[in-house]
């Protein structure tokens, strides 16, 4: 169950990481403030998510409402709980949030956070698929 909920974990990692790399980016260019680049990147980690997680599942024969619900079932806790503690991590370390995108500390600390945020929502996920919850729901999908 530890395998599964940490393949579960690296999946929601995947569409956390390019929506908050891409948040982070477009934020730091645009010159948004930090509160609006953070919004931003987490928007844009729950859309990636969701994603994955639908284009996954829509070659099972099932509506592309039918797949967001899914979707939404399976990825909301875990993104969220990625979420909260990978920007916790950035807001925590010093001059991360306005460290430019040719900084390193900025690619360190984002990277760093994804690496806590995995190790952090792997549990999570863990109880929840245990519960038929989170991942489960996909993983149903999949054998149909």
């Amino acid at each position: 169950m530890w395998k599964t909920a940490a393949t579960a974990t690296l999946h929601c990692l995947t569409g956390c990481a390019i929506g908050e790399i891409l948040g982070m980016v477009l934020g730091t260019a645009l010159g948004l403030h930090n509160a609006a680049t953070v919004i931003l990147s987490i928007a844009l980690a729950f859309v990636f998510g969701y994603a994955l997680t639908m284009r996954g599942i829509l070659g099972h024969g099932l509506t592309l409402k039918a797949a967001l619900g899914i979707a939404l079932a399976a990825d909301t806790v875990s993104i969220a709980v990625m979420e909260l503690v990978d920007n916790a991590f950035i807001l925590a370390i010093p001059g991360a949030m306005d460290a430019g995108l040719t900084s390193t500390l900025f690619w360190i600390t984002l990277i760093a956070s994804l690496a806590v945020a995995f190790v952090l929502t792997t549990p999570v996920n863990r109880w929840m698929i245990a519960r038929g919850k989170g991942h489960a729901v996909v993983h149903e999908h999949h054998h149909h």
